[in-house]
Order: structure tokens, then C-alpha cells, then sequence
């Protein structure tokens, strides 16, 4: 299937491979942009002249993006060299970049958000493909704890980076610092990068890109609706059926190609059963993170009265924590396996959520601090070992295939967690208003119901925990028939 494989070079045993570096640090700095926008929808809502509503789509259409193009990377990946495929994804994420921050109207803001989303969707497949075809198996864990410190420091990172940027002055700004960094890691990427295999000639079936898009961009469409109030309910769930029903149909046209030999997205990595629960166990996971990304600045800032910046200050240490134990949860894994990581992890996401069950207006910093500690030191002992679990289960020529999904179905999981608590909160509080409660208790107990439905989901991670193996073997992964 993808890139010929057998000319890759070898990485020394306990050194992550320079390729690696490089693309971590790209992925760091483009993914940092998918929550940057988050605290400056006031200021953007002002400058442009725009609703509330309107100015969230600078974070949607940034995700909406992701879930739309992600599938066809499996198939991108494996016509381009390492180096064609990096030149290509940064050098699209700084023309995204370049034209938000230059934006004149609000409109060419979501053009340049939806650029840079497009190069962004293709830098993780990138890394993770990279990274399973160059690290030899045992060293895959402290490898892979390096990546879960670009990807989950830079979403948790980004609400406080853009509070200290926006106190300097405009939501450009933001842009403008993006800038310069992303065009150094380029440069110095493109001068140090060596391509790794080969490309392989294959067609794109226009067809299952065209279903792809549409299924996966619709769901994740259509999931958003459903924070924007009752009014929209009706066409949110039609969107949500139509996406699922076009996604049902791409399934199918996979399985028809599959027998040919040129599926978009190969469905046959589901048949791989560690794959599969370490898949379904990432969902509930970043479902169960994204959920609390959004209640919890909600909360300090609409009924606790904190500024942006001080709330992004208070979920700082917890996301600097996530990243910085990536590396550290690396090496166990590499040295125990997954049991004594992904067990007591997923223990203490049900348990941190259900701490956030009891918020109220007097609970002091201290505990949301902590609880939201325990939330990402969980999620990081979780995510390392599943994603190097789930992917070391595959055969090398799915590794581009199994990124594919991974991706997509994480953008859909966010989605949906953000939906999800956002629904859930908003009908509890209206039926209290209409009861004739006061708004911010009202709110305050909207949210209590949504910690309670997401601590209930999270339940489900430790069911997949206890039936994931401690081990991955990729040849010889039990196949589910």
C-alpha cells in the first residue's frame, strides 16, 4: 500500500529520530491555532461587527475543516515523499495564517481560518505515519509521549497564550505572532527533513473524498448546531441524520473498494481488535476533555466573574502537566505496557468528572485547579499508550489509514462532546428559567446535569481499558471476525 517501507531508515534505540522532532514541533505550533481563537471572540464580535454565534465559526470552521479533509490524507500521504507532504502542509498553514491576520471582512477571516485547518488536517497523519514507520517497537512510547506533548499542550495552551497576546492589543495580533514562528519551523523543517520510503502511485476515488466531506464535515456541522439553541434544533438533527446517512454510504463504497484494492480510508484496520478498542476508548476520552474545555470557562467566567486571562491561567498547570508527563508516561509504557497506565488513567477521568459534579459558586479555585489536574494527568496517562497501542496493532502499510481514522474520528468526538454538554446545559437551564429560577443558578445546575452525563460516558473508557491488552503485536494482532 503506501510508501514503500522497506528503504526507511532506522532510528538509534533510545533516540527520537530528528525527522520526528522536526514534525513535532510543526504539529505543535499548527495546532496551537485550533483553540487560539477561543478567548477572542469579544474582541472579534466588536472590531468586526459580528453576533455571537457568527464569531464562534472562527473555532468551528477551524474543526468543521479538520473533519472534512482528514480522511483523504491516508491517500495523500502515500502519493507525496515525507518532504513534499510537510512543504505542502505548512506552506498552505501560512497562507491560512497570512490572510486572517491581513483578513478586511469577516468572511476572509473564515477563508484563512479554513486554510490554515487544511494544513493542519494533514501535519498529525504526517507525524503519526512518520513516527510508526522510522521508531523501532520498543522505543515507540517515549516517542509517541513526545507527540501527546505537542498535541494536548497546544489546545490546553492555547485560551492562556492568546489572553497574554490579546492584553497587548488587537485579535490580529494572534496571527501576526503565529507568523514568524511557523515560517522559521518551516525553513528549518524543509533544510533537515530527509523522506522517508517511497511515494506510491494510487487514484483518488473522487466519490469517497466527495462523501467523506460531506458525511464527516456535515456530522461535525450539524453537532455544532446544537449550542446555538432550540430554534435551530429541527435542521440540527436533519444535518446530523443526513451526515451520518452519507458516512453510511462511504462505509459501504469502502468495502466495495476494498475488494479492488484502493479503499480511501481502509475500513480493514477495524478488524484489527486492539485498533478498534483503542479507538473507541480515544473517543470517549477527547469527547470527555473537549466537554470540560467548554463547560469549565463557562463557568469561571460567566458565573465566577473571571477575565480570560485569569481563567486561562487557572487551567494552565493542568495542561502544562498533560504535556509534560507525555514523555515520562512514554517511557512506562515502553517498559511495563499499557495495563498500569490506561487502567488507573481512565479511573481518574470518571473520578475528576465527577468532582466537577458538585461545581458551585463558593467551590474554591484551589479544587477546580486540582480536579482539573486530575483530569489531565488522567487523559495523559490514557492517550500515549493508546495511540502507540492502537497504531503498533496495524500492519505497516495501514499505518497511513489508521492516522486517517484516528484523526477524523477525533475531530468528530470533540464535536460531539461539545454538543453534547452544551445541549445537555443549555435545556436544563431554559426548563429552570421558564420555572422561574434565577439565570446563574439555572446555568450553574444546566451545567451540574452535563458533568454528570459525561462522567457516565467516561465509565465506558475503563470497560475498553480492562480489555485492551498490555501489549501490541502488529503482525499477529487478533483479528475480530
Amino acid at each position: 500500500m503506501p510508501a514503500a517501507i522497506q528503504d526507511r531508515p532506522t532510528a538509534q534505540a533510545g533516540k527520537t529520530p530528528l525527522v520526528v522532532r522536526l514534525l513535532v514541533l510543526a504539529t505543535f505550533v499548527v495546532i496551537l491555532n485550533e483553540t487560539l481563537m477561543i478567548n477572542a471572540i469579544p474582541r472579534l464580535m466588536e472590531s468586526m461587527h459580528v453576533t455571537e454565534q457568527a464569531a464562534q465559526w472562527v473555532s468551528t470552521a477551524f474543526m468543521l475543516t479538520m473533519a472534512a479533509v482528514i480522511p483523504v490524507t491516508g491517500w495523500f500521504l502515500q502519493r507525496v515523499t515525507t518532504r513534499q507532504g510537510y512543504a505542502i502542509a505548512m506552506g498552505v498553514f501560512l497562507a491560512g495564517t497570512a490572510l486572517s491576520a491581513a483578513a478586511p471582512t469577516f468572511t476572509i477571516l473564515l477563508l484563512g481560518r479554513i486554510v490554515q485547518a487544511a494544513g493542519t488536517a494533514v501535519m498529525m497523519p504526517l507525524l503519526m505515519t512518520t513516527l510508526m514507520t522510522v521508531v523501532p517497537e520498543q522505543d515507540r512510547g517515549r516517542v509517541m509521549g513526545n507527540v501527546t506533548l505537542a498535541i494536548s499542550v497546544a489546545p490546553a495552551m492555547g485560551p492562556a497564550i492568546s489572553g497574554l497576546i490579546l492584553q497587548l492589543g488587537s485579535w490580529r495580533l494572534l496571527f501576526v505572532a503565529v507568523l514568524p514562528i511557523a515560517g522559521a519551523v518551516t525553513y528549518f523543517g524543509l533544510r533537515h527533513l530527509d523522506n522517508i520510503g517511497e511515494p506510491k502511485v494510487s487514484t483518488l476515488d473522487w466519490a469517497s473524498a466527495a462523501m467523506a466531506t460531506l458525511g464527516f464535515g456535515g456530522l461535525v456541522y450539524g453537532l455544532s448546531l446544537f449550542g446555538e439553541g432550540h430554534s435551530n434544533l429541527g435542521p440540527s438533527i436533519g444535518i446530523v441524520v443526513a451526515g451520518a446517512a452519507t458516512i453510511a454510504f462511504f462505509v459501504l463504497r469502502q468495502l466495495k473498494l476494498q475488494r479492488t484494492g484502493a479503499p480511501l480510508m481502509d475500513l480493514r484496520t477495524l478488524t484489527h481488535r486492539t485498533f478498534a478498542l483503542a479507538l473507541a476508548l480515544m473517543c470517549i476520552a477527547f469527547l470527555a476533555m473537549m466537554g470540560s474545555m467548554i463547560l469549565l470557562p463557562l463557568y469561571l467566567q460567566n458565573l465566577r466573574g473571571l477575565t480570560p486571562l485569569q481563567t486561562g491561567l487557572l487551567l494552565m498547570p493542568g495542561g502544562l502537566a498533560m504535556g509534560l508527563l507525555g514523555p515520562t508516561v512514554g517511557r512506562i509504557y515502553d517498559r511495563l505496557g499499557s495495563r498500569p497506565l490506561v487502567l488507573p488513567g481512565s479511573v481518574g477521568i470518571v473520578l475528576s468528572l465527577a468532582g466537577f459534579t458538585q461545581v458551585s459558586m463558593t467551590m474554591p479555585y484551589w479544587q477546580v485547579l486540582a480536579l482539573h489536574a486530575l483530569l489531565m494527568v488522567s487523559l495523559a496517562a490514557t492517550f500515549t499508550p493508546i495511540f502507540t497501542l492502537g497504531m503498533g496493532a496495524l500492519p505497516s502499510d495501514m499505518y497511513p489509514h489508521g492516522s486517517s481514522i484516528l484523526g477524523t474520528l477525533q475531530q468528530v468526538a470533540a464535536a460531539l462532546g461539545t454538543a453534547l454538554v452544551v445541549t445537555v446545559m443549555s435545556a436544563r437551564s431554559s426548563s429552570l428559567v421558564a420555572d422561574g429560577a434565577a439565570a446563574a443558578s439555572a446555568q450553574l445546575s444546566g451545567m451540574k446535569v452535563a458533568f454528570v452525563i459525561a462522567t457516565v460516558l467516561a465509565v465506558g473508557t475503563i470497560v475498553a481499558a480492562a480489555l485492551l491488552p498490555n501489549r501490541a503485536t502488529s503482525s499477529g494482532d487478533a483479528m475480530v471476525h
